[in-house]
């Protein structure tokens, strides 16, 4: 795509977010037709935004968020700090045309991945890693019919990034634990229990933050030390509406929650 192309489907994509409303698709002359043109696309957002980089999220690692969003595999996108919010802490839904919570595993970097031309093993990205997280993850889409804008289109609009709740952190237990095995409960209020587990992430959500640290090396980006990569949601997501509380249980790693106007 031209330089001018990827601007303006950009600048439609970051009005469409401001004023919380949707759109069919992206006009065709500038409408991607590669992963490559939707991350060039995503990456004017991050400069168009007056917010810093908070870190990464990873769309569809499970088979229940790609059939959420109607793709074959997982993408990239962006957390930008004026996207997160804290356990407890009170959001609102206006915008939000997904309507879903999504328990996740969350790491933080304590050194930087820079992008090169030989893949990061597992181990290389897992030395990496400072501290594990409790997440929840509320997508959402400027599409009004987003399982059909397919994955070129999605990763434009920043991987369906929306609002983010970084919880606490886990205790340093985690490091012995096998997460692919590591069973989730998720609640709504009193009316929706669902049970997630570790291998819905692409398998492990270690392999997971080894796929993005891959992902973002081939488009020349790297993850930097300090940021959080949420890895994606463990379970079914989540149904949510007004007034709902969702609650997380991570078990022996901790509990984390919010609530919605």
């Amino acid at each position: 795509m031209e330089t001018d192309a990827i601007r303006r489907a950009s600048e439609l994509l970051v009005s469409t977010w401001q004023s919380g409303s949707t759109i069919s698709a992206l006009p065709p002359h500038f409408k991607p037709s590669t992963r490559l043109d939707g991350y060039a696309i995503q990456e004017i957002l991050e400069g168009e935004s007056q917010a810093a980089l908070f870190g990464w999220k990873i769309a569809a690692t499970s088979s229940a968020g790609q059939n959420h969003i109607g793709v074959n595999g997982p993408m990239a996108g962006r957390l930008i700090e004026s996207m997160v919010s804290y356990d407890g802490d009170v959001l609102p839904l206006v915008g939000n045309n997904m309507r879903v919570a999504e328990p996740e595993f969350a790491f933080k970097l304590g050194h930087s991945l820079p992008p090169r031309i030989s893949a990061y093993s597992l181990e290389e990205v897992m030395s990496s890693v400072s501290e594990l997280f409790l997440a929840l993850e509320m997508p959402a889409s400027r599409f009004t019919d987003f399982a059909r804008a397919g994955e070129e289109q999605l990763i434009a609009d920043n991987a369906c990034g929306h609002q983010f709740v970084l919880g606490p952190n886990a205790p340093d237990l985690w490091r012995g634990l096998d997460l692919s095995e590591h069973h989730v409960t998720g609640r709504v209020g009193d009316h929706i229990v669902r049970d997630g587990v570790g291998k819905n992430v692409l398998g492990d959500p270690r392999l997971a933050l080894t796929w993005i640290a891959n992902e973002l090396s081939k488009i020349g980006v790297g993850l930097q030390s300090g940021q959080i990569v949420t890895t994606g949601t463990c379970m079914l997501p989540l149904e949510i509406s007004h007034g709902d509380t969702v609650f997380a249980d991570f078990g022996v790693l901790g509990q984390i929650s919010c609530s919605f106007e």
